[in-house]
């Protein structure tokens, strides 16, 4: 029950767009069609689904304080604190995934490659991915995600979050196309007041306890 409510809550609760308002460079730009929007939500979701539970054992037994002493075989480990090191690590492994997923894409959806363009190698510096890891790490020392299954629920679950918001502002601006929109307010003026409401919209979830 415990790891359905984190599920249930990385996706609504703390949805990385309606809670945090995290990557937004890409879900402005790119959710202005389904067809894409899918396909960069679903290439968001692998890697933070991919990337999560493998930062949380790097975190675990490497950079946490004195981890490195679990399962090495020297003297003075017990000491040695590497999680000034997170950031790069994190990163590191996050690009390593995002490289993975380009060239999958362009190999078997070269028309997807090309509609996503630069955005989709800037799923790196995405900052919706790297807050997974963090929050995840964050978590990790709450006491809220204790073991890698955990840590896969919630990249999931995080990256799903992403997607269905990304989608939800894709079909409602392919919408918005027939609408009569004050010409201040066309294009990123008007997806950023809908993304405010549909994060009020989403407040309603906060109550969720299972």
């Amino acid at each position: 029950m415990e790891t359905l409510n984190l599920f249930i809550r990385s996706i609504f609760i703390d949805n990385m767009v309606f809670a945090f308002f995290f990557g937004m460079c890409s879900y402005i730009a790119v959710s202005k069609s389904v067809k894409t929007a899918l396909g960069l939500g679903l290439a968001v979701t692998f890697v933070q689904t991919m990337t999560v539970p493998l930062n949380y054992l790097l975190n675990e037994y490497v950079l946490s304080p004195g981890a490195l002493a679990a399962w090495l075989p020297f003297e003075g480990l017990e000491e040695v604190d590497l999680s000034f090191l997170s950031f790069i690590v994190f990163i590191a492994v996050i690009a390593a995934f995002v490289q993975l997923v380009e060239m999958v894409v362009e190999k078997f959806s070269p028309t997807l490659y090309n509609q996503l363009g630069i955005f989709l190698p800037l799923i790196a510096v995405n900052c919706a991915i790297m807050g997974g890891s963090l929050f995840m790490q964050q978590m990790v020392g709450a006491g809220e995600i204790r073991n890698v299954g955990e840590s896969v629920v919630y990249g999931l679950g995080s990256g799903l979050g992403w997607w269905l918001a990304i989608v939800m502002m894709a079909a409602i601006r392919e919408r918005l196309a027939y609408s009569h929109i004050p010409a201040a307010l066309k294009g990123p003026g008007i997806a950023f007041i809908i993304t405010g409401l549909m994060g009020i919209a989403f407040m309603i979830f906060s109550g969720i306890q299972l």
